[in-house]
């Protein structure tokens, strides 16, 4: 049986032969097993593959081991948590560390010189009625791009890319840190473009944060940064400046293009706490079968109140929530 492999797959097959890093190389395999199709003609094929996967795996392991520090692979993944997880990109100094601290209990090591934060960190931002997983990265440069962070963003549900008001560089590091994630094929969009469906390619939904809007009293930098990123939404930020830090917190609740609800027993009063994540048009069904999928399976109808509706309002289970919606449900 032929293997009747895509176009994309040869292309990405001649990088991963190039590859001499094993990080990368071990990404590519994995990418190359991910747009295989998968019938008998390429069951040996996936075999192969399968087996290189595990022999890069285990080399890494033991590179790890014999250099006395912890596993290479450990920053590759970071478990999401909370309502979604955003991953802070950036130049060196350009401020994530600060905001971190800020925004979340995590504790980064904050310094004023370049190369501050050495491995991504944690933490977790209150907003309203819930938590919003940010993580700290070491800055991105010509210099320096630490393998792991395509991992980390490719599995980052959104991106904040940090510009710093302060550089006179600004423009040239954002663009040089988007042109390397291009070469990495990961793309930041403003809105994600549900066209795209190369398997090869990451696209994740970015917003720019300028960060020391201290620095633009005249608001000329920020102009500039909107001509280069073009549609890109600009939260402009100081850590003095607590109206900047609520937009952002609004900024880094919006990207997510999430919505909440809540859910209270037939006859009681509902506690806004603990709500439902769904994506954004979302169904009263999602809503159910997020609690138990054979709830949903029960489910006959739901009352619904939120804004422009009537409270109590019945609705089908094909009905679009809305974020902040209140949903009764009745099997």
């Amino acid at each position: 049986m032929p293997a009747n492999l895509p176009p994309q797959y040869y292309e990405l097959e001649r990088e991963f032969k190039d590859e001499r890093e094993p990080r990368e190389k071990l990404r590519l395999a994995q990418e190359l097993l991910s747009i295989m199709p998968k019938h008998k003609g390429t069951d040996k094929l996936q075999a192969d593959l399968k087996s290189k996967i595990a022999k890069l795996k285990k080399q890494l392991e033991g590179d790890a081991k014999s250099h006395g520090a912890r596993q290479v692979t450990a920053h590759d993944y970071i478990p999401r948590e909370g309502a979604g997880q955003i991953i802070l990109i950036g130049a060196p100094n350009s401020g994530k560390s600060s905001l971190v601290d800020l925004l979340t209990h995590a504790k980064p090591l904050i310094g004023d010189y370049p190369y501050t934060t050495r491995e991504p960190l944690t933490g977790m931002m209150d907003y309203e009625t819930i938590q919003i997983q940010l993580i700290d990265t070491p800055p991105i440069s010509h210099e320096s791009f630490e393998g792991y962070l395509t991992g980390l963003i490719r599995n980052a549900d959104a991106v904040m890319l940090m510009v710093d008001l302060e550089s006179k560089t600004m423009i040239d590091d954002a663009r040089s840190i988007t042109d390397q994630l291009e070469e990495k094929r990961i793309i930041l969009q403003p809105e994600l473009n549900p066209t795209k469906d190369d398997p090869r390619y990451s696209y994740k939904r970015t917003f720019i944060c300028a960060h020391k809007e201290y620095e633009d009293e005249s608001g000329e930098k920020q102009k500039r940064i909107a001509e280069a990123f073009e549609d890109f939404k600009i939260v402009a930020t100081s850590i003095i400046d607590d109206a900047s830090i609520a937009r952002l917190r609004k900024t880094l609740f919006e990207i997510l293009s999430i919505v909440r609800v809540y859910t209270k027993p037939v006859g009681k009063d509902v506690e806004l706490v603990d709500p439902v994540i769904l994506p954004a048009g979302g169904t009263v069904e999602d809503a159910a079968a997020a609690l138990h999928k054979d709830f949903a399976a029960k489910l006959k109808f739901a009352r619904i109140w939120g804004e422009g509706k009537f409270d109590g309002q019945r609705v089908q289970r094909d009905f679009h929530v809305h974020d902040g919606d209140i949903l009764e449900f009745h099997t």
